[in-house]
């Protein structure tokens, strides 16, 4: 993931810097809040910290972080049966309201990729059994 680090802000106690990686996991978490979201769509990277037992908060999020704005990228896995245009427009609020609300940030774009579909494990299960019990 590349990431642009943020300037510092002068304030009269000192500098404040925000770590890219921070507005990462605050656009993750908002994310994955959003009813319908399966989960995040982190590549292979992503997937190799998983097996090795690792929660990567920030999978699946991009950032671009200047002194006063800040444009995220999330790829996410829906979860079958939900509206896509809906859940991403849910993502998009959440993710803009939760980064400026505690960052100061102003977010001047949040761009949602759909990676996969997720279907649940007990709709496959019924649909096996039912498929046993015809055989």
């Amino acid at each position: 993931m590349s990431t642009l680090a943020a300037d510092y802000e002068k304030t009269d106690m000192g500098t404040i810097q925000i770590a890219p990686e921070v507005i990462e996991i605050i656009a993750g978490l908002a994310t994955i809040e959003v009813q319908g979201v399966a989960g995040m769509s982190g590549g292979f990277a992503g997937g190799i910290a998983e097996l090795l037992g690792r929660k990567n908060l920030s999978k699946g999020v991009k950032v671009e972080v200047g002194q006063r704005e800040a444009a995220v990228d999330v790829s996410i896995i829906v979860e079958y049966g939900n509206r896509i245009p809906e859940i991403a427009s849910d993502i998009q609020r959440n993710v803009k309201r939760s980064i400026e609300t505690m960052t100061g940030l102003n977010v001047i774009e949040v761009n949602v990729h759909i990676h996969d579909v997720h279907f649940k494990m007990t709709e496959k299960l019924e649909d096996e059994e039912t498929q046993l019990r015809l055989k």
